[in-house]
C-alpha cells in the first residue's frame, strides 16, 4: 500500500501549484486512467474476443487497485502512522468521506453534500451514457440473430424443394435446427437487453457507500470503460466500411 500512496503523494505534488487543495483528488483521477491505460492492450484483446479470459481480466486487475484506495481513504494509519491522505479534500469535502458523513456535517446541500451530489450527477451521467450503449448493442445483437434465422429458412426452404436428395434433406434439418436456435437467442438477447442496462447505475450506489476517493476512482474507471468501448466500436465500423468500399471497387473494376 505504501508505494500507491507514494504515487498518489508525488501525483499530488506535482498537480499542487494548479489545483491547490484538490490536487490529491485530480491525482487519483490521474493515476486511474494510468491504470487503464496500462490495461488498454487487455481491454483491447477484450473487445475483438481474442479469448474468453481476455474479457475477465481488465476487471480482475482492478480490484487490488480499488481495494488499495478504499482502504488508503479509510484507515486511520497506515505503516504505523498518521494517514496523511486523509487530510486532502475534493473542493470542501475530505476524501476519506462518506456520503452519510457528508450529510451529517451541513445536510444534502451542505458544502459537503454538494460536493457528493455532484459526484453523483456524473456517476448518473456516466451510467445513462453505459445504458443506452448496452440497449444498442443488444438490439443490433439481436437484429444479426435475426438475420441469421431469415438466412438459415430460406436455406431450408430451398432443401426441402430437392426432397429427392437426401443430402439436401440433411441440410433441410440442419436449418431448422439453426432457426430454432436462433429463436432461442433473440429471446435471450431480449431479456438480456431489458436487464442489463440497468445494471449501470449500480456504480451510483457503490459511489454512495464507499469513501470519495474510491468514488472518484470508480466513476473514472466506468467513464474510461464506456468511451474506450464507444471508440473501438468505431474504429472497427470504421474499418468494416472501408473493406467494403474496396470490395465494392474491386467489384466495379471486374
Amino acid at each position: 500500500m505504501s508505494v500507491f500512496i507514494d504515487l498518489v503523494a508525488v501525483l499530488g505534488r506535482l498537480l499542487e501549484p494548479v489545483l491547490d487543495e484538490s490536487a490529491t483528488a485530480a491525482a487519483i483521477v490521474l493515476f486511474t486512467v494510468l491504470v487503464r491505460l496500462a490495461l488498454h492492450p487487455l481491454s483491447r484483446a477484450a473487445f475483438r474476443g481474442a479469448t474468453p479470459v481476455a474479457g475477465i481480466l481488465p476487471v480482475l486487475l482492478q480490484l487490488p487497485v480499488f481495494f488499495l484506495m478504499y482502504r488508503a481513504f479509510s484507515s486511520a494509519e497506515i505503516g504505523g502512522g498518521a494517514n496523511e491522505l486523509l487530510g486532502h479534500r475534493l473542493f470542501a469535502a475530505p476524501l476519506g468521506d462518506r456520503w452519510t458523513e457528508a450529510l451529517g456535517e451541513g445536510g444534502l446541500f451542505g458544502e459537503r453534500g454538494l460536493v457528493f451530489l455532484g459526484l453523483f450527477a456524473v456517476v448518473a451521467v456516466v451510467a445513462a451514457w453505459s445504458a443506452a450503449r448496452a440497449r444498442k448493442t443488444a438490439a443490433l445483437m439481436a437484429a444479426t440473430a435475426a438475420a441469421s434465422a431469415t438466412a438459415a429458412a430460406t436455406v431450408r426452404g430451398k432443401a426441402a424443394k430437392g426432397k429427392a436428395s437426401g443430402a439436401k434433406a440433411s441440410g433441410a434439418k440442419a436449418a431448422g435446427a439453426a432457426v430454432a436456435l436462433t429463436a432461442e437467442q433473440q429471446e435471450l438477447m431480449r431479456k438480456v437487453g431489458g436487464v442489463l442496462p440497468l445494471l449501470s447505475f449500480g456504480t451510483l450506489i457503490t459511489a454512495a457507500v464507499v469513501p470519495l476517493a474510491a468514488g472518484l476512482y470508480l466513476v473514472t474507471t466506468t467513464a474510461w470503460s464506456v468511451a474506450e468501448r464507444a471508440w473501438l466500436q468505431y474504429r472497427k465500423d470504421r474499418a468494416e466500411r472501408a473493406e467494403g468500399a474496396v470490395s465494392g471497387a474491386e467489384r466495379s473494376a471486374m
